[in-house]
C-alpha cells in the first residue's frame, strides 16, 4: 500500500507552488528568513517583503551588521514586531557564535533568539533535510482532520506532532514538510476544502464533515484599552516622534508620543502629565482611533498641538511629513497620524 508520505510527495510534485525561498539547492537564510516572515502572515504577504529583504540584505552578514532601526523600517506593514527584532538578534548571534551558518542540531537552534519548536524543525527539515516534525496551524488542521483528532488545543498539539513524527520519511524531508504546509493551504482550507483534490482522500477519516474539525476554540472577548496621542506639529508642518523602548510591544519602533496605555479613559491629569511639551493648551480632536492587536483592542483619542518652536526635544526627533516613511512607525501611528491630519484640514 502507498503510504501517506509517498502519496503526499507524489501531489506536492505536481503542485508545489513556485516561490521565491524554495529551491532544489535550499539557501538556510532565505528558508529561515521566510518562516519568520510566514508566521501569523499569508504567503501573498509576504512575498514582497521578502524580495524587499533579500535585495537589501544579500547574506545573512549583511543583515547582521545593518542597524535595528533599518530592519524596522523594512519591516512596517508585516506586524509582530518582536520577529524583526530577534531576526535582528538572531542573525547577529548566527555571525558572532556559529560562523555565520544555521546549526544543525535542535537544541543549539532552539537557543537562538525568535527559534522555536516550529522554526527549528523547518530549518532542519528543509534546508538540511533531515526529518523533523514542523507542526504548524496548517499541520494540524490536516492531521487533525485525516486522523480524525477531537481533542481541543493544546492537547491536540502533542497527538498531531506523534501522528506527524510516525509519518516523516526517510528522505526529502524538506519536500515532505513543505507538501504538508501545501496541502493545509492549498486544498485543506479552514473553509470548503477540495477533498477531491487530496492525495490521502482515500485514507482520510474526517472525509463527511472535514470542516467540524480541529475543533474550534473558545474565542475569549478580547479587552480594551486606552491612550491619548498628540499629535505636535511645527509651523515647517515636521511632526515630533520619539522611540518606545525596545522591550515590550512595538518595541524600537517609533511613535508620536501619548499617555501610558490604560484599562480606561485617561483622565485630565494623567493627559496634562504627560504632555510632551508645556503649552498653554491644545486641540481635543472629536472621535478616536480603533486598533486592534492580538490580545486587546485600543482606541486612542488624539489631541494636537502646534508650536512654533524649533529646538530638539528629550529622547524625541522632528520628522517632516514627506520622511515619516523613512522612520519604523507601526501601523496604529500611521493611523494616529492620518487621523490627526485629515481632522485638522
Amino acid at each position: 500500500m502507498t503510504s501517506f508520505s509517498d502519496n503526499l510527495l507524489g501531489w506536492y510534485d505536481h503542485h508545489q507552488r513556485s516561490l521565491p525561498w524554495r529551491s532544489d539547492d535550499p539557501n538556510p537564510y532565505y528558508v529561515w528568513l521566510s518562516e519568520i516572515m510566514l508566521q501569523q502572515t499569508t504567503v501573498k504577504t509576504v512575498i514582497p517583503y521578502f524580495l524587499k529583504f533579500i535585495e537589501t540584505w544579500p547574506t545573512l552578514q549583511d543583515l547582521a551588521t545593518s542597524s535595528l532601526d533599518d530592519v524596522l523600517v523594512a519591516w512596517q506593514g508585516l506586524g509582530y514586531y518582536s520577529r524583526a527584532r530577534n531576526l535582528h538578534k538572531c542573525s547577529q548571534q548566527l555571525i558572532s557564535k556559529h560562523a555565520g551558518q544555521f546549526p544543525k542540531d535542535e537544541k543549539q537552534l532552539l537557543q537562538l533568539p525568535g527559534i522555536g519548536p516550529y522554526t527549528a524543525a523547518a530549518i532542519r527539515s528543509i534546508a538540511y533535510d533531515q526529518p523533523a516534525a514542523a507542526v504548524d496551524g496548517n499541520v494540524i488542521r490536516v492531521l487533525a482532520r485525516y486522523c480524525a483528532l477531537t481533542e481541543p488545543r493544546p492537547q491536540l498539539d502533542k497527538k498531531v506532532r506523534e501522528r506527524l513524527v510516525a509519518f516523516l520519511p526517510d528522505k526529502k524531508c524538506g519536500d515532505f514538510t513543505q507538501a504538508m504546509m501545501e496541502l493545509g493551504a492549498l486544498v485543506c482550507r479552514p473553509k470548503s476544502p477540495d477533498c477531491e483534490a487530496c492525495p490521502l482522500q482515500g485514507h482520510c477519516r474526517s472525509v463527511n464533515d472535514p470542516e467540524s474539525l480541529p475543533t474550534a476554540s473558545i474565542k475569549k472577548k478580547l479587552p480594551t484599552r486606552y491612550a491619548v496621542a498628540y499629535l505636535v506639529q511645527r509651523e515647517d508642518g515636521a511632526i515630533l516622534l520619539r522611540k518606545r523602548d525596545e522591550k515590550g510591544m512595538l518595541g524600537g519602533m517609533m511613535e508620536v508620543p501619548t499617555t501610558p496605555w490604560l484599562d480606561q479613559k485617561p483622565g485630565p491629569n494623567v493627559v496634562k502629565s504627560h504632555a510632551p511639551l508645556e503649552v498653554v493648551g491644545w486641540e481635543v480632536l472629536e472621535g478616536y482611533v480603533k486598533h486592534t492587536f492580538s490580545h486587546f483592542h485600543f482606541h486612542i483619542h488624539v489631541n494636537r498641538i502646534q508650536v512654533s518652536d524649533q529646538s530638539d526635544h528629550h529622547q524625541a526627533v522632528w520628522v517632516q511629513r514627506e520622511n515619516l516613511h523613512q522612520k519604523a512607525l507601526p501601523t496604529v501611528m500611521k493611523k494616529v497620524i492620518s487621523f490627526g491630519l485629515e481632522k485638522v484640514k
